[in-house]
């Protein structure tokens, strides 16, 4: 589907209008948007527009880093937004021309939608450009970022909850898929940060100084989505580096128990191995109370050492 809006010198807003009615001398600024296009519709990008073949090339091939590219006075721009279920981008491609923005994306975007309805309703449309458009599309991708991000330090902040009686494998599993889930967010949030800085200093784009306080304002949210991000990515490394310490410590607990057990069956195992051997010439075993002898010195032995141990503090 290709949608468009206009807005010519007289302040009059155009909405859907072919690409020929657009190129008339009247129309001050427009954006056309290919919102899920077939391939004829695609086809625009080379025989309507005439942009630079690796430019259409990004387009086509999926999915290319956030970046912006300079093409004569054509700015080539990919962007991402972010499927708030999967977590995983969805390329957004823009040219920004001298009065106009194109945009290019494969799926239908909320984004996208809302991005459009703001503008249509907007009724001082005809005092802005181009530039304004641009701002407003790059808005609403990164507003949609938030959810994402915030679901994501809210489980974390459940994860500091969890009992420490929690099964450590549950927990465990947890802090890697949420750190999976940073992850994914964070290759998208960093380059999306980067650009926006390349794009409030860039001299390649006429016009832009004018609206460098907007695009500043998306850096600063981008600048604080990517410390939430490694602020996050830092806790559920330390809550992983806890349980495996606490882990740790639990198997050292258990590994100290059995071997003050077994340090102390050693002595009573080596007493009942002697006994067992079967040599005629053994005077103790023909002794009356040789048994019950040798079976109090054992519990003697054994309740001493473990009496001894405690007081070491090896069961505390």
């Amino acid at each position: 589907m290709i949608r468009s809006i206009a807005v010519t010198h007289d302040s009059m807003l155009l909405q859907n209008e072919p690409l020929e009615r657009l190129m008339k001398s009247d129309i001050s600024w427009y954006w056309v948007d290919l919102n899920a296009p077939t391939a004829e519709e695609t086809q625009l990008l080379e025989h309507g527009f005439h942009f630079h073949p690796l430019a259409i090339e990004d387009c086509l091939h999926l999915l290319q880093r956030p970046k912006l590219d300079h093409y004569d006075d054509v700015q080539f721009l990919v962007l991402h937004a972010i499927n708030p279920k999967l977590l995983k981008a969805e390329e957004v491609n823009m040219f920004i021309g001298p009065n106009y923005i194109v945009t290019y994306h494969n799926s239908v975007l909320s984004e996208m939608d809302s991005a459009w309805s703001k503008l249509v309703n907007d009724k001082t449309m005809a005092e802005k450009n181009h530039l304004f458009v641009a701002y407003t599309i790059i808005d609403k991708l990164v507003d949609e970022y938030f959810p994402s991000v915030f679901s994501l330090e809210g489980q974390v902040a459940d994860l500091e909850d969890e009992d420490e009686r929690s099964k450590i494998d549950d927990v465990m599993n947890l802090v890697f898929e949420i750190r999976g889930k940073l992850l994914k967010l964070r290759r998208t949030i960093v380059p999306m940060r980067d650009l926006l800085y390349r794009i409030q200093y860039t001299e390649k784009i006429a016009g832009i100084q004018d609206y460098a306080v907007y695009f500043k304002d998306i850096y600063d949210h981008l600048l604080k989505l990517s410390e939430m991000i490694e602020t996050n990515r830092e806790i559920t490394s330390d809550i992983r580096d806890g349980h495996m310490s606490m882990s740790s410590n639990r198997m050292n607990n258990i590994m100290k128990t059995l071997t003050v057990i077994t340090t102390i069956f050693m002595p009573l195992t080596f007493i009942a191995g002697i006994y067992g051997m079967n040599f005629d010439n053994m005077p103790e075993l023909s002794w009356k109370y040789g048994y019950f002898f040798v079976l109090g010195v054992m519990f003697g032995i054994g309740v001493g050492m473990y009496v001894w141990f405690r007081r070491k503090g090896w069961f505390s």
